[in-house]
This record gives structure tokens, C-alpha cells and sequence, in this order.
């Protein structure tokens, strides 16, 4: 039960600062990528403000024998940049700009009640599922093995 309750917190809280910065707002996100058009720069201030709190948090994480609300880490199984990784990324970004939205944020946004970005979540949920019963399946899912390790220390 603690470990859905600090999911929960965690979620409540990236939501509510998806809200506050406005990454919710598909035009908000549409214009700080508009980069050769009219620009909005003040997602990029979201960006550099989320750097050192990333930072300090794997630092911290770093120095952890094991995760508070777990058995263990669970690290990539797959650390290279290879043409899966690109194209996942390609794909991704196209998506993002075509739409205005990101997985976080969408999720966030259904709660506003806006049709388009339930279709946005329901064609997201469902390339989901397609890449699991194609490619993921075969492979242990999207992050390799899932095996849990402990890290050294």
C-alpha cells in the first residue's frame, strides 16, 4: 500500500506541474516548437528549471542501495544508441509536434474533458498495444528483460 500511495503522490504531483507550466496546452507546446515561426520560449524555462531537480535526484538516487519503495533498482537492459532507439525517438517527436502532446501530459489533459485528447490517449493506448502484440512481446516488453537487479554498493 505505500508504494501506491507514493505512485500516487508522484503522479498528482508531475500532473499538477504539467498544469502550472502549461505543457497540457497543445498550442502552448505547438508554439516552443514553432522554433522558425512565432516562438514562445517559456517551455524551455520549464526545461531548465526540471534539469537540476532531475539531476539532483539521480544523484541522490545514485548513493541508494535500493529504491524507498521497492525491492530493487531495475536498470535498462539495453544502454546503446542503435536504430530502434532513433526511430522510437523520431517517432516520438513527430507526434509530439504534430499534436501538441506527449503521453504525461495527455494523461494530464483528460481530465479537462476535451475530446481531442481523448482520441489523442485512445490512439496512443492502442500503438501501445499494437507494438506489444508485434515486436514487444518477443523482446520481454519495451524495456528488455524486466529483471530487477540490486546495484552494488
Amino acid at each position: 500500500m505505500p508504494r501506491i500511495l507514493a505512485a500516487l503522490a508522484a503522479g498528482l504531483l508531475f500532473g499538477l506541474g504539467l498544469i502550472v507550466s502549461g505543457m497540457v496546452n497543445p498550442e502552448k507546446v505547438l508554439g516552443f516548437l514553432d522554433v522558425a515561426g512565432d516562438w514562445d520560449p517559456s517551455l524551455a524555462f520549464v526545461m531548465a528549471a526540471a534539469i537540476p531537480v532531475a539531476a539532483l535526484g539521480f544523484r541522490l538516487g545514485g548513493r541508494m542501495k535500493a529504491p524507498i519503495c521497492g525491492i530493487a533498482f531495475t536498470p535498462p537492459a539495453r544502454r546503446q544508441i542503435d536504430a530502434r532507439l532513433l526511430g522510437g525517438a523520431a517517432l516520438f517527436g513527430i507526434g509530439w509536434g504534430l499534436a501538441g502532446f506527449c503521453p504525461g501530459p495527455a494523461l494530464a489533459s483528460l481530465g479537462f474533458g476535451d475530446w481531442q485528447v481523448l482520441v489523442f490517449v485512445v490512439a496512443m493506448l492502442g500503438g501501445m498495444g499494437l507494438y506489444h502484440l508485434t515486436v514487444g512481446a518477443g523482446r520481454g516488453g519495451a524495456s528488455g528483460t524486466g529483471q530487477a537487479v540490486a546495484r552494488p554498493g
